[in-house]
Parts: C-alpha cells; sequence; structure tokens
C-alpha cells in the first residue's frame, strides 16, 4: 500500500502549503459524501435499524475522508473496512439497500493509491460488495432477479464509479500539489534574484568607489613632492568619496537607493579628466525620467571599466531620450569583448525591456544601451 500523492507530496511543499491542500480537500471532500450520505438514510431509511446502520456507516467513511486529506488515513481505513463491510453485510441482512454506500467510499480510498495491482484489488473489492449484498437471498427466496439487480449488481457498479472518482479527485489534487509547488520555487526564485539584485547594487557602489579611491591616492602621492595643496584637495574627494559610499550602502541596505544620471555623468567627467582623459559629452535630447537610474548604472560601470582595463585618450559620451553610447579608445585588441560587469548589467537591463551592445572596432569600446520599445512609442508620435 502506497501513501497517497498528496501526503507524499508533504515533503517538499512545507507546512504551510500542506496545510493548504488540507483545507482544499477537506472542504472539497467530506460535505459532498456527507450530503449523499444523508440523503440515502432520509430516503431509504424504513426503521431505527436502518438509520443506525447507515450513519455508522457513514461516519466510518467520512472518518476515512478526513484521515485521507491529511495523508495518515491507514492508520484508520483498514478497520474501517472491516466495519462497513459489517455495516454492508447487516444491511443485506435487513432489506438495507443503501448500507452498501460506506463500504464503497472506504474502499475508494484504498485502491489509487496502491503502486501495483489497482485493477485487481478494485475487482476483488467489488466482489467483496457483490457477495455481501447476495447474503440478503439467504433470508428472502422471492424475486430473486430484482434483489440480485438492488443488491449484487447496484453496489458492486457504485463501489467501482466512486472508486473512478477517487482516480479523477486524485489527479486533480495531485495538479493542485505540483500548482503550490511551482509558486514556491517561485518564491525562492525571486528572493535568490533579489539577492543577485542586491550583490550587483553593492558591487557598483563599493567597486566603482574603491578603484576611484585607488587612483586619487595615487595620485595625491605623485602630487605630494610637488603639489601639496593639490594633494590635500586629493585626499578631501577620498574622503567625501567614503563618506557618500556609506550613505548609499545604507541606501541600499532600506532600500531607498536611486542612481542620479546627471550626477553619474559629472563624476564620469572629474574621474576621467583627473585621470587625464579627455570627455566630450553630447546631448542628442532629455533623457526620459523612466530610463535614468538604468542608464546610470550603464555609466557607472562602463567608466569602472574604462580606468580599469583600458588606456584610453578619449572618451565621448552620447546620450538620447531613451539611451546612453560610450565610446572610448586604448582598448587591448587581444582581450574579451565583453566583461562579467556587463554581462550582469545586460541581464538587468533586460527585466526592463532594454538591449545592451557592447563591441570592439579599431581599438575603440562601444557600451551602448537603449530601450527599443520606448523608443519605438517615441518615433510613433
Amino acid at each position: 500500500m502506497e501513501v497517497p500523492t498528496i501526503a507524499r507530496r508533504s515533503s517538499w511543499t512545507g507546512g504551510a502549503v500542506q496545510e493548504r491542500l488540507r483545507r482544499i480537500n477537506l472542504i472539497t471532500t467530506i460535505p459532498p459524501l456527507a450530503f449523499v450520505g444523508v440523503l440515502l438514510l432520509v430516503f431509504t431509511a424504513r426503521t431505527w435499524w436502518h438509520v443506525v446502520i447507515q450513519l455508522v456507516g457513514l461516519v466510518a467513511a467520512l472518518a476515512t475522508a478526513e484521515r485521507w486529506t491529511a495523508g495518515d488515513y491507514l492508520r484508520v481505513a483498514r478497520p474501517s473496512l472491516v466495519v462497513t463491510a459489517v455495516v454492508w453485510l447487516a444491511g443485506a441482512l435487513t432489506d438495507d439497500s443503501a448500507a452498501f454506500y460506506g463500504l464503497s467510499l472506504v474502499g475508494s480510498f484504498l485502491i489509487p493509491p496502491l503502486r501495483r495491482h489497482r485493477v485487481a484489488a478494485l475487482f476483488g473489492l467489488g466482489a467483496l460488495v457483490a457477495v455481501l449484498g447476495a447474503a440478503n437471498l439467504l433470508v428472502h427466496d422471492d424475486r430473486v432477479g430484482p434483489r440480485l439487480v438492488q443488491y449484487v449488481a447496484v453496489p458492486a457498479v457504485a463501489m467501482l464509479i466512486s472508486t473512478a472518482f477517487m482516480f479523477a479527485s486524485q489527479r486533480f489534487f495531485d495538479l493542485i500539489a505540483e500548482l503550490e509547488q511551482s509558486r514556491e520555487r517561485e518564491a525562492e526564485l525571486a528572493v535568490i534574484r533579489e539577492r543577485v539584485r542586491f550583490a550587483g547594487d553593492l558591487h557598483d557602489i563599493q567597486g566603482h568607489t574603491l578603484h576611484v579611491v585607488k587612483l586619487k591616492v595615487a595620485l595625491a602621492e605623485k602630487l605630494l613632492d610637488s603639489d601639496v595643496d593639490r594633494a590635500r584637495e586629493e585626499l578631501v574627494e577620498v574622503r567625501s568619496l567614503v563618506g557618500d559610499t556609506i550613505v548609499q550602502t545604507k541606501e541600499l541596505a532600506y532600500a531607498q537607493r536611486r542612481l542620479n544620471l546627471s550626477a553619474e555623468l559629472e563624476n564620469a567627467k572629474n574621474l576621467f579628466e583627473a585621470a587625464g582623459i579627455h570627455v566630450r559629452v553630447e546631448r542628442e535630447s532629455e533623457v526620459d525620467d523612466r530610463v535614468g537610474e538604468l542608464l546610470g548604472q550603464v555609466l557607472r560601470e562602463t567608466t569602472t571599466n574604462i580606468l580599469r582595463h583600458a588606456q584610453a585618450r578619449q572618451v565621448r559620451i552620447t546620450l538620447s531620450r531613451c539611451g546612453i553610447a560610450i565610446v572610448n579608445d586604448g582598448t587591448n585588441e587581444d582581450g574579451p569583448p565583453e566583461l562579467s560587469g556587463l554581462s550582469a548589467l545586460r541581464h538587468r537591463l533586460g527585466e526592463s525591456g532594454g538591449e545592451l551592445e557592447v563591441s570592439r572596432t579599431d581599438g575603440r569600446f562601444l557600451t551602448a544601451a537603449t530601450f527599443p520599445a520606448m523608443k519605438t512609442r517615441e518615433d510613433g508620435r
């Protein structure tokens, strides 16, 4: 005997999901079964003895159904099978044709979870129902044909039908369990994506600042012997950068950080000029506020890459309403055409409908970010 699929899945669904599935099972299983049992009791019971017999069978069946929703029904189903079999035998001997209802329900819960020999078990249980019902012929020798139909054929067929419904019901709940699993996995992936995003933002803040601090400290060292005042200014800027980074890290931790494209542009110009790189900024139009933060991330990452990996002498930054393009010289022709930071940035832009182009031609490196959908809407106006 195999534990029901719903119970098996509890190992990966977790407590909250398992409880939701149990509630769904209870709502969709217990009330319909109880309703049908009460209807049979009202319309078929002719004596108090019939009422007692049917109530005992119905209670045993509902107890099995309740435990089935919890996933540990076997310890209840087996004794319930014996009880409902005795109930059906008593009903057949006392002309209670509806007493088979409890046995058919308990049997339908036992058969679907079997790993093997389901068909044999189904027909075996149907034969048990028929044999117990045939006991009615032991106390009555009249109307043999109708009694065979009423106490043998109908209960056996009802047993087969109820089991078929249980197969369908279990498959339905399997699908619900799979859906809950998918939702749980999606929630886990959302947490992972948020962690990756946080790590990327932290890299953008601290990685960029540390590299700039390194450049400025190196510049201050060179100026100590020739221009002490300029060296002091560089060290003051280093202290300011570190302070700004601490503030930005706190804002990131509390989800308050937003990049400002204008501030990033001014910062990039100052860094390039401090490194002896000529910068030219071209504005084709004002940048749309909806993409300003993402374009600021592109500019920041590209600035860091140019300072770290290129021996650039010139940088051209072109801004449009829906994009930015940065071109620099001094690239290594033998180096890789794409950097890991830009790869992560391409994924981030893609989630917002943007595209990132990275190419190298004749010693010039191009980094361009655009939002095609937004650009198409603008062109269509």
